[in-house]
């Protein structure tokens, strides 16, 4: 007995026509999506950071010189030795980035887009220490930044500042009133907390900040402790200070609930 096998060619063919022009797409698919690298240099480099006209410790010029100290400035070298990720890691480094992207295009142009660290208050401690706080509570490095902050003087620990000033700073700036009126807070030796304001000769006792509680409560009891204070402060502002005067009190004290202790210019009064 004897069997024969019968191929359609008619099916086979069709077969394998399917077969290479779908290796044909992947590739051409491919080849679109991604630059041609062997061909084509870097004509271009796109850098934007975020805030960089408002808040920011860092500008376009300093990244393009950081990546040309580190030989990594794109700009006129072929696409393939082009290497964003290392681009990106050496950005991240610095002690102002908070993230770094870095991608290339199909027509020679490698984009790098950049947020910042964004300092909250200055610190100025009487032990020396001089530095920035951001808004993740963390410490920067001083450094050429000149933009308008709150000014943190006195006893203060590193400690004390990541943990009790760093709140305290953004209770007053997410506050418009105080955020414009607050230019310094000073620690006394005790860590008692002083304000002081831009208008007005007078200084604000405000007492001693909520200490630790729970594990992550700290900053949520010292933020409502300090708008407490101050929400008592803007009463007095309105129906006291405006009616006496804004110089006739050198001392406001906050620190008591219900009670405001006010020192006169030349004697005491309660």
């Amino acid at each position: 007995m004897k069997f024969g096998l019968t191929i359609n060619w008619k099916k086979a063919l069709t077969i394998v026509l399917d077969i290479a022009l779908a290796a044909y797409l992947v590739v051409a698919m491919t080849a679109f999506n991604k630059p041609d690298e062997t061909a084509k240099v870097c004509t271009k480099v796109m850098i934007n950071i975020a805030d960089e006209t408002t808040n920011g410790f860092i500008k376009s010029e300093e990244i393009k010189k950081r990546l040309q100290t580190l030989k990594l400035h794109p700009l006129g070298k072929p696409m393939r030795y082009v290497d964003a990720r290392k681009i990106e890691e050496s950005l991240k480094a610095s002690p102002f980035v908070q993230t770094a992207e870095c991608y290339k295009t199909q027509n020679g142009q490698v984009n790098i887009t950049i947020t910042q660290r964004m300092p909250l208050v200055r610190v100025k401690a009487k032990n020396g220490d001089d530095y920035y706080l951001d808004d993740y509570n963390s410490i920067m490095p001083n450094s050429h930044y000149t933009s308008d902050l709150i000014i943190a003087t006195g006893n203060i620990s590193r400690h004390f500042a990541m943990n009790y000033i760093s709140p305290l700073s953004k209770a007053i700036m997410d506050n418009e009133l105080w955020k414009n009126q607050i230019e310094q807070v000073n620690v006394l030796d005790n860590q008692g907390i002083e304000l002081i304001p831009r208008v007005g000769e007078h200084i604000i006792y405000i007492g001693h900040l909520p200490k630790d509680t729970q594990k992550g409560d700290t900053g949520k009891k010292i933020g409502e402790y300090v708008m407490k204070k101050l929400d008592t402060l803007e009463k007095f502002y309105h129906y006291g200070l405006s009616q006496a005067g804004w110089n006739k009190y050198k001392y406001i004290n906050l620190e008591f609930d219900n009670q405001i202790i006010c020192k006169r210019r030349g004697n005491v009064k309660y």
